[in-house]
């Protein structure tokens, strides 16, 4: 599970064998969060969460949002033989 960004003491991950449409996991101590990454374009949409409190979330879409290029790029270059 391809680690591809870090902040705020959190992991936002790609898994290689994972499903559309192109998303992204971020991983806390005893948290977890889905987004939809909504490329191109965006912005990011939440599909699911465990842990984390509406503000949290809005401040993690809003920082997803801002790397959504970066985001983007990674779950590409990690799906790209499927």
């Amino acid at each position: 599970m391809p680690t591809v960004m870090r902040f705020d003491g959190l992991r936002v991950v790609v898994y290689p064998n994972d499903h559309l449409p192109g998303h992204v996991h971020v991983i806390g101590a005893d948290c977890e969060a889905v987004f939809e990454l909504n490329c191109p374009k965006g912005p990011v949409t939440l599909r699911e969460s465990y842990g984390f409190t509406t503000w949290q979330l809005r401040g993690l879409a809003e920082q997803l949002t801002e790397s959504l290029s970066l985001l983007c790029d990674a779950w590409e270059s990690i799906h790209e033989s499927d």
